[in-house]
Order: structure tokens, then C-alpha cells, then sequence
């Protein structure tokens, strides 16, 4: 019998599980196994059902799977910032392109969703029960409620980042932003800089709280004092940057280097410095962290703290597949690594 039967109208219909399982030699069950991860399935029977699928062209009915398993085969990738702050910060583009191409290879889309207003959370929560399996959470701040709410309503989710204040209960995939800001300040001494500054990210988050952390450790081991006029907050932006480079030159005019907790305010930084006259890395050393693609588009090009950001997004999607899959919450720290460019 041919792959694809014609129905009365002479139209062809399309592959279904009893095609591939009779393209296979193998049973229904089997071929369900195989779509459904594999288990139990022997190394001959995956690969025969696997080519059948190919041969076939069969696709999976989700909308059947889904009356038949309760789950929806899709996942949330959930950014509580504002709209505008997706487009700019390009760490989030390159975090949603890894998780994309993680969750593919499981076929399984991922919806992009911004909750950056209380009208917005409100809504993506009221979608997110009964239409996703789980949710891939970015940039929750302090205070947030979205995973404690996810949480409470028993939805899977993973964080980028410790979630402050969630403890045990919440899984997330971080780097080890303490280490990487200690790595960046410790190299910046030994590099003979003495006055060194730092533009922090937000406080409620836990990257900034970490960043700022590792920084002062490190001025004290290294035997320097931590001078509270050379700490200056941002938001991670690229103005935040510009604004936070002007407060310092007027509060230490002797500053000879900067630790800067993310590569786009590292951009507004230099974009100060320049304007001031002081140059880049002779009178200034910059350091920047994420080693995102703002450091490359950096003059000079930043030397930084890389994220191991497709470790990172890779880790996210096995950590929440496995919660999706009945586990319990995981948390996962990835280190991080010293990136030296022309900036320092």
C-alpha cells in the first residue's frame, strides 16, 4: 500500500502512526515510545521508526496528543521587563534564540512572552494555565510575584537567575556572577589600577546583588579599601551607563578603572569617558560582563566576563523538561570566564 491514502475525493491524506508503524514493521506502542522520548525502545526499533517517520513525512497531531497526554507540547519564554528593554538589551535575543533551538531539538515551540505592566503579567498568567507545559522565566526582580504565582499554581517553570527571596523552591540555570565579578576586579588590580570603580546592576536583582558582592571581596583581599563614592548604581542599560560614568568623574576625577556589571552599560560608559577626554584603557581601564554581543560592538571592544549563555539556555530546557517530566526543582550554577579585549 502506498504512504498515503487517497480519500474518496481523490485527495491525499496525511501520514498517520499506523502508517509509520507498518513502514517500520514495528507496532503502534512502539512507534508511541519512540514520540514520546524513546524509553524502552531498542536501539533497532528507534532507528527503523525514525527512518519510517522521515520516509513518511509524518508529523505529530498535537492537538490529539494534547486531549490524550493533558499537556500542550509548547513552553513559555517569559521576560518580565518592559517591551522596550527586550529589543535593547541583547542578552535576552541571544538567551531566547538558545532556548528555541534547545527546545527544537525536542520539538517543541516556544512562545515569547513579555510581561514587562501589572495589565501584562495579568494576562500572560491567565494564558499560561492549561495552554503551556512550563515556563523558561528571565530578569525577575526582587519582589516580583510571578514566580511565586507560577509556583503556587503548580506550573513548571525554571529561572535565569536566583530568584531572590524564592529559596529551594524554584529551579533556575545561573552564572556564577560573584566569581566573574571577582575574576574581573582581581585582574584589574594586578593590571596596577588602584582607584577602582564599579557601575552595579539593579539591586533587587541577583545578578547585581552578586556583582557588586564579588567586587567588594576582592578590593579587600587585594588590600584595597572599598570607597563607597566609587559604587554607583545602574539598570543595566546603555543611559544608565552614560548617567552613572558622569556621577563617578565628578565624584572621583582620579578613577583608573571601572567594573562595569553589564556590557550595554559598559557602552554608555566608554560613551561618557570619550566625551570627557579620558582614554581607553590609558587613563581608564573598563571592564564589562556577559561577553554579549554589545562588547564586540563596543570601542574599544570590551574586555569582559563571558556567560556561558548556550550552556545556559541549555540548561534551562533540560532542568524544566525534567521538571515537566515529574522532578523536582534543580538549581545549576555555570562558571563563568575572563575575556580580554582592547578595553583593559
Amino acid at each position: 500500500m502506498s504512504r498515503t491514502e487517497q480519500n474518496g475525493a481523490g485527495r491525499r491524506r496525511p501520514p498517520t502512526i499506523h502508517d509509520v508503524a507498518r513502514e517500520a514493521g514495528v507496532s503502534r506502542g512502539t512507534v508511541s515510545r519512540v514520540l514520546n522520548g524513546g524509553h524502552n525502545v531498542s536501539p533497532a526499533s528507534l532507528d527503523a521508526v525514525q527512518s519510517a517517520i522521515r520516509r513518511t513525512g509524518y508529523t505529530v497531531n498535537r492537538h490529539a496528543r494534547s486531549l490524550i497526554t493533558g499537556r500542550s507540547d509548547s513552553v513559555a519564554f517569559l521576560l518580565t521587563e518592559p517591551q522596550e528593554r527586550f529589543f535593547e538589551d541583547p542578552n535576552f535575543n541571544v538567551l531566547l534564540r538558545g532556548c528555541t533551538t534547545a527546545l527544537a531539538a525536542h520539538d517543541i515551540p516556544l512562545l515569547l512572552m513579555i510581561a514587562g505592566t501589572e495589565a501584562e503579567r495579568r494576562r500572560n498568567m491567565r494564558y499560561i494555565a492549561g495552554h503551556v507545559d512550563g515556563v523558561l522565566l528571565v530578569s525577575s526582580h526582587s519582589g516580583d510575584p510571578v514566580a511565586a504565582q507560577l509556583h503556587e499554581a503548580g506550573v513548571p517553570l525554571v529561572a535565569c537567575g536566583k530568584p531572590l527571596g524564592q529559596g529551594s523552591r524554584v529551579s533556575y540555570v545561573a552564572a556564577d556572577d560573584r566569581n566573574g565579578a571577582r575574576d574581573m576586579v582581581r585582574f584589574l588590580y594586578e593590571s596596577g589600577r588602584r582607584r577602582i570603580a564599579t557601575v552595579t546592576g539593579p539591586l533587587d536583582t541577583p545578578g547585581g546583588v552578586d556583582r557588586l558582592a564579588g567586587y567588594r571581596e576582592t578590593l579587600t583581599e587585594c588590600g584595597l579599601p572599598v570607597d563607597e563614592s566609587l559604587i554607583v548604581p545602574g539598570d543595566y542599560s546603555r543611559a544608565g551607563g552614560e548617567a552613572a560614568a558622569s556621577l563617578l568623574l565628578e565624584r572621583a576625577p582620579d578613577v583608573d578603572a571601572v567594573f562595569v556589571a553589564s556590557d550595554l552599560m559598559a557602552q554608555g560608559v566608554l560613551s561618557t569617558l570619550e566625551r570627557a577626554g579620558r582614554r581607553v584603557p590609558h587613563d581608564i581601564a573598563v571592564g564589562g560582563f556577559d561577553d554579549s554581543p554589545a562588547a564586540l560592538a563596543a570601542r574599544p571592544e570590551l574586555t569582559t566576563v563571558r556567560q556561558p549563555w548556550d550552556r545556559i539556555s541549555a540548561e534551562m530546557v533540560r532542568v524544566l523538561l525534567a521538571q515537566i517530566g515529574g522532578e523536582d526543582p534543580a538549581a545549576v550554577i555555570l562558571p563563568t570566564e575572563l575575556v580580554r579585549r582592547e578595553s583593559a
